[in-house]
């Protein structure tokens, strides 16, 4: 190892001691025990180019222990990046760049936030997937234009997180080759060494995932690193590479100790390990020699204008192909997608069918997702329960990358954390499905979608009582309001085939916003509407029913909008249905206020209640665990009846 490298990942290890020690919060050993592997990967492997962060055909990277933040923001700066030397100072205060664990779009050069562990390792899954599909897709024999790798540091936490076994399995079934994982093995977390709690053999384990493992090797050893990544990339397999390292390398008193994993070195602990180091610089002090080592953006440029050169040949050969690539990175929708979705709605509306809303969501993918190359979607072993498989899906060639229909088998959470990977690459919009009440398995990705922004869809049936007889194991009753909590998920719950396309509709087209849809097993009736009534779906809730005498209203969804209807029959009533409250409370006040009218207000759920004193004056719902029986049996028995609802709306208008 020559004497610049060494001093290359000691600046890794002197920025990280640092800006922890300003900060007096973080984590400086991982960042200390992983300088010689981030010098192996950045200095002498990974393909990027500061210049420009989005370069499509850029290796990713993924630090899935994101609790070691600081060595990424330290490789983020030393290589060029829009990270300064004053971003590192502001290590973990408000609104920097550098915040406490890397945050997807804070700062060019990360790709996805992490922090909850296991969930990198997955996101890296779905960028190699993506990577895989794209090239599928789009290279010819001529031209590679997709052509990149997928690096992910990962540690004792995420192997122990259950998300890390589904998404790795996964990744082996897939033969995702171009996913080289390497595995920070310090044998030390916060409650000290994993030997108690923690024996596995990792080795074994990921071979039997049907991986090529590499190691242990020396962590430390930049050589060695250099060495197993470049035999990695010879794999028809995805790599873990075990990297043997010293949490807190280069501290005189505290390496391999659990005190340096979450706390600051203190000043005189920093001192010596500096001058254990060799390191004879300041505070933030970084000579001019070591930048220029690490300097990526010369060869950044580079890479990317062989690559430009390579894209322009491939625009001549394949002019269609390639404009439909770049639209799709671009995040574009087809220029025709508005007149596609006005069609679809007007023929679901004309056609009124009376059917489950699952069955309405599969439709929903044929009218508006068959000719969408962006559409990658698939189901945790419920696609003929979910109707997940439309008639534009194509099943996943392994060997090819081909086909946009991903069985994931019995793993919510890994499912949706690839999705997150897959959403974030580009070019995907990606929808995966199982029975809502496994979105608890889910519940984190769901969060960190919401959290980044990413346009991903889930398609969660049974939602509801309504499923039946498989009992309460099975039946959601708070997951709906518990959804509805997550900022910036809309939470849709349609009460038939007009408000499902309508949610499919918006899900596409939602930039910025997860979208989750809560569908019926069962069947329910088509609600008719006029023009006006129409155009009004989309703005989350509106007036179904109107009634300019009423004495009460009725608000409801999903498959209670049917109970409400044939309430407001037996009432002075007006009906409002609401399929997603996130919509609605973005409308302004006067049309929330002309919705909601003047009159009481009751509202009508299979859910647990709480949530809906936002709007109504009282709740026909359930908060108590469902039962096993018909659903019919079980509508009656819970209370959602026409009898009951005028039963409830009496009392209120007796109030």
């Amino acid at each position: 190892m020559s004497k610049m490298n060494e001093q290359c990942a000691n600046a890794i290890r002197a920025l990280s001691m640092d800006a922890v020690q300003k900060a007096n919060s973080g984590h400086p050993g991982a960042p200390m025990g992983m300088a010689e592997m981030a010098t192996a990967l950045w200095g002498l492997n990974l393909s990027h180019n500061p210049n420009n962060p989005h370069w499509i055909n850029r290796d990713r990277f993924v630090l899935s222990n994101g609790h070691a933040s600081m060595i990424l923001y330290s490789l983020l700066h030393l290589t060029g990046y829009a990270v300064s030397i004053d971003d590192l100072k502001d290590f973990r205060q408000l609104n920097a760049k550098t915040a406490g664990h890397p945050e997807y779009g804070f700062a060019d050069g990360i790709e996805t936030t992490t922090g909850p562990l296991g969930q990198g390792i997955a996101n890296a899954v779905g960028f190699a997937l993506a990577e895989k599909m794209m090239a599928g897709t789009y290279n010819t024999d001529e031209h590679k234009i997709v052509d990149h790798y997928t690096y992910a540091f990962l540690g004792d936490g995420c192997m122990m997180e259950g998300v890390s076994h589904e998404a790795c399995s996964l990744a082996g079934t897939l033969k995702l080759n171009k996913l080289i994982a390497l595995y920070d093995d310090n044998g030390i977390s916060i409650d000290g060494d994993t030997s108690g709690w923690f024996t596995d053999n990792t080795k074994q384990r990921f071979e039997a995932y049907g991986w090529n493992v590499i190691g242990q090797i020396d962590g430390h050893s930049i050589k060695a690193v250099d060495a197993a990544i470049k035999e990695a990339k010879k794999s028809d397999k995805p790599t873990l590479i075990i990297c043997r390292t010293l949490i807190g390398k280069g501290s005189p008193n505290k390496e391999g100790s659990e005190s340096t994993h979450g706390s600051p070195l203190g000043l005189e602990e920093i001192a010596a390990t500096k001058a254990s180091l060799g390191w004879n610089f300041g505070p933030f002090e970084v000579p001019k020699d070591i930048y220029a080592a690490w300097d990526a953006r010369e060869a950044g440029d580079a890479r990317e204008e062989e690559w430009n050169q390579l894209f322009e040949s491939y625009v001549a050969a394949n002019p269609e192909k390639a404009d439909e690539f770049l639209r799709r990175i671009g995040g574009e929708l087809p220029h025709d997608f508005d007149e596609t979705f006005k069609a679809a709605l007007n023929s679901v509306n004309e056609k009124a069918d009376n059917i489950a809303t699952r069955v309405a969501s599969k439709n929903a993918l044929d009218l508006l997702a068959t000719n969408l190359a962006e559409i990658v979607g698939g189901s945790a072993d419920l696609t003929p329960s979910n109707n997940t498989f439309f008639k534009g899906s194509r099943d996943l060639d392994i060997a090819t990358g081909k086909g946009n229909y991903i069985r994931f088998g019995v793993r919510e959470f890994g499912m949706s954390a690839i999705m997150n990977g897959l959403a974030l690459y580009g070019g995907f919009i990606p929808y995966g499905a199982t029975f809502l009440v496994f979105s608890d398995y889910a519940r984190n990705a769901i969060r960190m979608s919401a959290l980044m922004e990413q346009r991903v869809v889930y398609v969660m049936t049974h939602d509801s009582i309504g499923l039946g007889e498989d009992g309460p194991t099975h039946q959601p009753i708070e997951h709906v309001e518990s959804l509805r909590l997550i900022p910036n998920l809309n939470v849709w719950r349609p009460c038939d085939a007009v408000e499902t396309l309508v949610a499919w509709g918006h899900g596409l087209q939602a930039e910025d916003n997860p979208t989750l849809l809560a569908l019926s097993r069962q069947n329910l009736p088509h609600q008719t509407r006029d023009a006006k009534t129409l155009d009004n779906v989309i703005k989350g809730g509106y007036v179904l029913l109107e009634n300019s005498d009423a004495d009460i209203t009725l608000i409801a969804t999903g498959s209670e909008v049917e109970l409400a209807m044939n309430a407001a029959k037996e009432l002075n009533a007006r009906v409002v249905s609401m399929p997603c409250v996130e919509l609605f409370r973005a409308q302004d006040s006067a049309y929330k206020a002309a919705v909601l009218g003047n009159t009481k207000r009751l509202a009508i759920e299979a859910g647990v209640t709480r949530g809906w004193y936002e709007f109504a004056d009282d709740v026909v719902g359930i908060n108590t665990f469902g039962a096993s029986a018909p659903a019919n049996q079980l509508f009656e028995h819970f209370g959602f009846t026409v009898d009951n609802v005028i039963q409830h709306a009496q009392a209120l208008l007796a109030k």
